[in-house]
């Protein structure tokens, strides 16, 4: 019994898994997006630990959908950092001798994406060793507005707001009045830590400077915003104002729609009487068939005249015939005269005249 003892004793105290302990406890870490995170893992080792040393981070997503993803590994003395396509390149041990105890990484430019739990495990046979820590990652507040919702008049009901354009939750506001008398309205005491500001019966004392800052676990972001509380404005005459401009701008507006339509009716009406051919006027007798028929008038006038008054005429009449009746262009060639017979010319419906014969010096014979 007495060679048992030592035997259990020894069983007892030979705790392989006891050997290698981290000494980082578990924790939670709040971050803001973009920053870097510090996720601690310092171990010790046992004298028996000979095994070669092997050192593991897992990340469990929020996403419980999703199964635990290596993010770095240490094995023979070498690192792998891609195995998880997310973080690759953001994730990396702090330390440059991992043998000397310390398991830590950094993981850089934060993303909302990173939110979990990160598990580092230790192993070097027969030691093993695991710990967890939480990181939540944060949006900072920023982007935050400032404005006035209402017509500030005195008198009128209106709002003052704030509003950022990110930021994670729980969000907290602080308003405060930098210019005139710092001193704020009673009523607004209960609305001052709340994104929203109603003011009921403005009056000037309300004006001045005001700020508003939002703030999280993370960061804090500020807006500032001007109020003047004015006059109420004639209302009345601004209305009939903008009416009487409506309608100018109608009656321009009509006034060369029909400027317009009046000069395309014009130049439709010039162009069809331009083009207007009209089928009942005549065409313009040509120059010769003019000086025939002058010449054909003189000589029956000649046929009833005595041989005694036929020379006076003759001069007087024949130059009075207009020269240019009898102009002909030289470019334009000469038709030879066609001859009809006079059975032809009594079917055709002419009638014969009798012209008498004159001698030389112009007396009839």
């Amino acid at each position: 019994m007495a060679l048992l003892l030592p035997f259990v004793l020894l069983g007892g105290v030979v705790d392989f898994t006891g050997s290698l302990s981290i000494t980082t406890p578990e924790q939670m870490i709040e971050k803001a997006k973009g920053e870097t995170a510090y996720l601690p893992c310092k171990f010790t080792l046992g004298p028996e630990d000979q095994g070669p040393l092997d050192i593991e981070w897992l990340l469990s997503p929020a996403d419980n959908q999703k199964v635990d993803q290596v993010i770095i590994l240490y094995s023979g003395d070498k690192i792998y950092d891609d195995y998880y396509q997310d973080l690759k390149g953001r994730v990396h041990f702090t330390s440059t001798d991992l043998k000397s105890g310390d398991a830590s990484i950094n993981v850089t430019n934060l993303q909302l994406s990173d939110i979990g739990t990160y598990q580092c495990k230790v192993k070097k046979a027969p030691g093993v060793g695991n710990k967890k820590i939480q990181l939540t990652v944060l949006v900072k507040p920023s982007g935050t507005r400032c404005y006035i919702d209402g017509s500030e008049e005195i008198g009128s009901d209106f709002k003052l707001k704030c509003e950022p354009r990110e930021g994670s939750l729980p969000l907290r506001y602080e308003w405060q009045k930098l210019s005139n008398s710092q001193k704020l309205p009673t009523s607004w005491l209960s609305e001052m830590t709340s994104p929203v500001i109603s003011v009921k019966n403005a009056t000037t004392e309300y004006s001045g400077t005001y700020s508003c800052t939002v703030k999280n676990r993370v960061g804090s972001d500020q807006c500032l915003l001007r109020l003047d509380v004015v006059p109420p404005s004639n209302r009345a005459g601004t209305i009939a104002g903008a009416i009487v401009g409506i309608l100018l701008a109608l009656v321009l507006i009509g006034l060369i729609v029909f400027c317009c339509r009046k000069k395309r009716r014009e130049e439709k009406y010039e162009k069809e009487v331009h083009h207007d051919i009209r089928e009942d006027v005549p065409p313009p007798k040509s120059r010769t068939s003019t000086a025939r028929s002058y010449l054909g008038s003189n000589h029956s006038s000649l046929g009833s005249m005595s041989p005694s008054n036929m020379e006076g005429y003759s001069k007087t009449q024949y130059n009075q015939v207009p020269s240019e009746d009898f102009e002909r262009d030289p470019q334009s060639p000469t038709l030879p005269t066609a001859k009809v017979a006079a059975p032809n010319l009594s079917r055709m419906g002419a009638v014969p005249v009798m012209i008498p014969a004159q001698s030389k010096d112009g007396s009839i014979v």
